[in-house]
């Protein structure tokens, strides 16, 4: 799935894409309706802040996503919770492809489309505590060691998430490797702003529907971790405090 991160560098001065821009083979079907549908839900990449509600046209919950794969659980999820508002991030064309068919087949008219690096949409184009909640559901494990610097959820990137969110709004991960989802949770449990939901893992929220590919994984035995935390009540004022410091 599309997804970035940022070394000790800050990402607000530039970071390390976690993603390999490999095409793939994109169906006529996927061409088609991004050619159709791009022009009324996807939303162009500028430096500039973009104002949720107007992009939607109403005052909802707002709900990111980054590295929606090919958008079939992204558009579950909107067709179950017409209520909310659901901004999707991927990089990769046949995906988007994928979502923007689903969107015309369901009759979406709560889900928008960036095509572009998360990082950046996040630093320029999403302002801060005006988002609702964050979805990350299995990010690229990198599996080898030598990759793990690639791997979305360091530091940097979960710092900059939690900025986005709301006081008491939500940012849900999940993955389906072990050593990944314990890296997640020590990431995500050292974040200043964020409080875990749960003990540890949390059971999966009712709001992700399980894939078939998940569905296969857990018949043959293999785990998947959902990580479920909040933004602090209190965190404003910390954070204003926070941003002060920096250089």
């Amino acid at each position: 799935m599309g997804g970035q991160q940022a070394d000790s560098a800050a990402v607000r001065a530039g970071h390390i894409r976690s993603f390999v821009r490999r095409q793939g083979r994109v169906s006529n079907a996927q061409q088609r309706y991004r050619e159709a549908m791009m022009d009324s839900i996807g939303v162009p990449y500028a430096a500039t802040r973009v104002d949720l509600d107007l992009l939607f046209g109403r005052a909802a919950p707002k709900i990111l996503e980054i590295g929606f794969g090919m958008g079939e659980t992204s558009a579950a999820i909107a067709a179950a919770h017409p209520e909310n508002d659901y901004l999707g991030i991927e990089v990769h064309t046949p995906g988007v492809g994928s979502l923007c068919k689903l969107v015309a087949e369901l009759g979406l008219s709560n889900q928008r489309i960036i095509q572009h690096d998360a990082v950046e949409v996040l630093r320029e184009m999403i302002a801060p505590a005006t988002l609702a909640g964050v979805h990350v559901f299995f990010p690229d494990p990198w599996p080898k060691k030598r990759h793990h610097k690639r791997r979305l959820l360091q530091p940097p990137l979960v710092g900059l998430l939690a900025s986005r969110l709301q006081p008491d709004g939500y940012l849900h991960c999940a993955t389906d490797w072990q050593d990944y989802a314990q890296q997640m949770l020590a990431v995500l449990s050292s974040e200043a702003l964020l409080e875990n939901a749960a003990t540890d893992f949390a059971p999966r929220p009712s709001h992700r529907p399980q894939t078939r590919f998940e569905q296969r994984g857990l018949r043959l035995g293999h785990g998947v971790w959902d990580l479920l935390f909040r933004r602090r009540r209190d965190s404003l004022e910390a954070e204003d405090h926070r941003q002060d410091q920096l250089p």
